[in-house]
This record gives structure tokens, sequence and C-alpha cells, in this order.
């Protein structure tokens, strides 16, 4: 009983450390593809917010049914178009593109990249449009009492209470897009689940595939509080 003890408990910590150190790597790619995300499709969803509240007919039409379009599939479908509809259509699969140099790991991270910024920034573009169109119009109106251009009426008085009505449901994406990152495995990106669900072909091991929730759980619960600490701080807009 004590050798078998002994050869499970070493078997147990050599694996553990094993499987923690791949999912660290892939839990990396996991980070990379959510910060860049979050990088790239917040100032683009500020973006099409405005495009879609515009007045002029070519600029705002378009730009809602793109919107519409994208927030009315699902993620996965984008991604599959992204990764393979350019090989299908031109017969040049995006692995071959010059500005991956054959990379097909570096090719698949930026497709799912691009679909995850697209995606996300329609999503975000609906949240501060929401957030503008909620502040009261008398605040646009002091500011131009003060002799404020609509630039620093927007950037001095306007964003930050937007910033303070759209953080709850802004913070509900980011935490969905944290979880959504394990789409990306299947258009073949190495992030986290990835790696784990190799363990489970290669090595008929499950308990990876559970052990990659401890990564989750910990992350959103660091974003949770970083963004409990931002509602506190941008609270006196509201006093």
């Amino acid at each position: 009983m004590y050798d078998i003890s002994n050869w499970l408990n070493s078997y147990i910590n050599e694996d553990l450390i094993r499987v923690t150190v791949q999912l660290w790597k892939g839990f990396g790619v996991t980070l990379s593809l959510f910060f860049l995300t979050l990088i790239l499709a917040i100032p683009l969803g500020l973006v099409l917010a405005f495009c879609t509240k515009s007045s002029f007919p070519l600029l705002k039409f378009p730009f809602r049914a793109l919107v519409y379009v994208i927030r009315g599939t699902p993620l996965l479908l984008q991604l599959m178009i992204v990764i393979y509809i350019p090989g299908i259509a031109f017969h040049s699969p995006i692995t071959k593109w010059g500005m991956f140099g054959g990379n097909v790991a570096r090719a698949y991270f930026f497709g799912a990249l691009f679909a995850f910024v697209i995606n996300y920034a329609c999503y975000f573009s609906e949240i501060f449009r929401g957030g503008i169109e909620n502040i009261p119009k008398g605040q646009y109106e002091a500011c131009d009492v003060l002799g404020m251009t609509r630039s620093e009426a927007f950037f001095k008085v306007i964003l930050l209470q937007v910033i303070r009505n759209i953080l709850a449901p802004m913070s509900n994406e980011i935490i969905t897009l944290v979880k959504d990152t394990a789409l990306a495995r299947t258009v073949a990106v190495t992030e986290i689940l990835f790696c784990a669900y190799e363990f489970l072909k290669v090595d008929a091991i499950i308990w990876p595939l559970f052990y990659t929730g401890l990564f989750y759980l910990v992350f959103n619960a660091v974003l949770t509080w970083l963004f409990g600490i931002a509602e506190k701080k941008l609270s006196r807009y509201y006093k």
C-alpha cells in the first residue's frame, strides 16, 4: 500500500506540473487574444457608434446593417468565415498570405483576432450608443453655454459620464469575451482549452479540461475586482 501511495503521489505531482506548464502556455495565447481584442474593439466600437448615430444615410444605414448582421450571427460562424472563406473563394488560404510567412499558427491567431475584433466592436458600439443617448440634453446645453466646442464637450464632460453609464454592460461583455476566447480552438488556435484537449486526445486524461476552469475563474475574479474599483472611482460623476 505504501509503494502504491508513493507511486500515485509521484505520478500526480509530475503530471500536474507537466499539465500546468502546458496550460500556462495556452493561457498566454488566451490572454493575448483577449487583450488585443479589447485594445482594438473598444475604439472601433466607439467609431461604429458615431457612424450608426450619423444623420448621413450613406454612413448610417450600411453600418447599422453591419452591426445587425454581426450581432445576429454566431461568433463561431464568423470565425469559420474568416479562416476558411478566403481559401475557398480566392484559392489562397490565409496561411499562405505574405504577411504570415507560411506560419500557420500565426495566420490562424490573427484570423481569429480579426473575427473577435469585428464581433465585439459591434456589441460595444451598441453599448456606447445607448450610453451616449442616455446623457441628458441639459449636459450638452450647459457645454454650449460655457462656450465649449462639440469635441471639447464630448471628451471633457460627456465621455466620463458615458463610461460610468456603460461600465456594467461593458464589464459583462468583457467577461463574456474571456470565455468566448475558447471558441478560437475550433480554428486551431492553441489557446488554453486547445492545450487541455490535446491531453485528452494524446494521454487520455480528462481532468486538464476541468483544470482550465480554475484559470478562467481566477482571471474573471481579477476583472470583477478591477471593475468594482473603476465603478467606485467614477461614481463621483453622479453626484
